[in-house]
């Protein structure tokens, strides 16, 4: 990805970046949260953002809702056990199911919409 790259050559020689042998500098999450919150007063976002919704979000609509297989995700979350990582799976499934109903919810009102134009 060219973006990723760009980022990664940015901070190829920060101090913190060699020091901990990592590809970025990484941040406390107190740090990381606080920088989201900065950010979401810009926009007025209400939405308390945290990391742990960053990665929420990343897990579900980032990566499982464009292929990315469960073991691959364990593997990028740092989680030992797909079990963990099935609950975003299963959280995702549950949002289709919603989604799907409201779907046929709003289907069905259109189509008894339609009967009654044509009854009446």
């Amino acid at each position: 990805m060219p973006d990723a790259k760009v980022i990664i050559v940015k901070y190829n020689n920060h101090p913190i970046r060699q020091k901990e042998d990592r590809v970025l500098p990484v941040l406390s999450n107190q740090r990381y949260n606080s920088y989201l919150k900065e950010i979401a007063d810009l926009p007025r976002i209400s939405k308390n953002l945290t990391s742990h919704l960053a990665r929420h979000t990343f897990a579900t609509t980032i990566a499982l809702d464009n292929g990315v297989p469960l073991e691959t995700l364990s593997k990028m979350l740092g989680h030992s056990s797909t079990k963990t990582t099935q609950i975003y799976a299963k959280v995702r499934e549950k949002s289709i199911k919603l989604g799907m109903a409201n779907l046929f919810k709003n289907e069905n009102k259109k189509n008894n919409k339609k009967g009654g134009e044509e009854n009446a």
